[in-house]
Formats: structure tokens, sequence, C-alpha cells
């Protein structure tokens, strides 16, 4: 029995370009949406296995779409798709309820073993983003204290690494030295007793931060 999908995308040309990807595999794309009200109608009448849903969709985001689709068609699994490797989003799509996350470079074969491990409820490859914030979350580790006396401009330091900015980013957006930066993040990561940039965005999401 073929899997079927709703792709999920603001570009007719992504749309297409995922259907002729798929073209002779056994996951049949049932249904095309460009935005999150249209993807909520479809996943209500079509009833997917799987939802492949893009990170960004015009003006919206799909990440503010996931419980919608959800709520709509329970039975339908949620794989993220996006241009950007960001643990912010990652992170975001797991909160959300989404079962993998994948990236618009993924091959073909990465893109069906994501929609197909959806469709069987199995869990995302272990090299993954998506497992390796996965994991972050569940660590005692990633909870942190949210009481940390962060100073406003380690705050704003963090805010960018969640967003996933690299320090070079993050100078030029503050109008700092990149030392100063890594100064901040050593700082940051030292008083919230976080392991890695991964952890500080985790933990920024879960206390409203970022």
């Amino acid at each position: 029995m073929a899997t079927t999908l709703l792709v999920v995308d603001d570009h007719e040309m992504v749309r297409r370009g995922i259907r002729d990807m798929l073209a002779g595999s056994d996951v049949e794309v049932v249904a095309e949406a460009p935005d999150g009200d249209a993807a909520v109608t479809a996943a209500r009448r079509h009833k997917p296995d799987v939802v492949l849903l893009d990170v960004r969709l015009g003006d919206t985001s799909g990440l503010d779409a996931i419980k919608r689709i959800r709520s709509s068609a329970p039975q339908s699994r949620v794989v993220m798709l996006s241009a950007f490797d960001n643990p912010t989003y990652v992170a975001r799509a797991i909160s959300a309820g989404a079962h993998n996350y994948i990236v618009k470079t993924a091959t073909r074969r990465e893109l069906l073993d994501a929609i197909q491990g959806a469709a069987r409820n199995a869990p995302p490859a272990r090299s993954g983003e998506f497992r390796r914030v996965a994991g972050a979350m569940a660590s005692r580790d990633a909870s942190g204290d949210a009481d940390v006396p962060l100073t406003p401009r380690e705050l704003q330091v963090l805010r960018q690494v969640a967003l996933g900015l690299s320090n070079s980013e993050i100078a030029d957006s503050l109008e700092i030295s990149i030392e100063t930066v890594k100064e901040h993040v050593q700082n940051m990561l030292r008083k919230t007793a976080l392991g890695d940039r991964t952890q500080a965005a985790v933990w920024a999401i879960r206390h409203g931060i970022a």
C-alpha cells in the first residue's frame, strides 16, 4: 500500500520538484498546499499518512501550523522540510509535535526514508539533527536554571545563538568584536551549565527567551 503525502510549500516549483522526485516510489502525493490554512484544510480532507511541511511559508511560519494540522488530522505525521539546519527550528518543531526534520539538500533516498519512516512511526535517523536536538531537550543538562543571572548582553547573544547565527554574524549584528562574542558565549554556557550552542538554543526556547 502506498504512503500518502501532503506537500506544503509556498513555492509551486518546490512542490512540483518534490512530486517529480517521488515519482516511481511507493509514496503518493495526494494533495499540495501553499500555506498553513490550506494545509489544515487539505490534511482534514485527505487524511494523509505524512505531511511534508516547509518551515517558512511566505510571511508565515510552518512551525505555527504543526499543531493545527495535528489537531485536524491526528493520524498524520508531520515531517518538517527546511533550507535551514537550525537547532532553534528543530527544537520548535519537536515541541509542536513534528515527527522529523530534514533539510532541502537531502537526497531522494533520505527524503523517502524520512517520509516512510514517519508513516511507520519509526524513530528518525540517529545521525540527524532532529535526534541530536531531541536528545538535548530530553537531557537534564539542557533544562538549566531559569533564574540564571545573565547580563543583558549575554541575553542578546543567547537569542542570536538560538537563531542559529554564527559568532561572526552575531558580532556584525551587535556591532562588537568576534572575541567579545566568544567571551559572552562562554560566560553564558558556564552560567547555564550547558554543554554547547544546541543545548543553549533549546534552553532559550524552553524559558521563552528565543
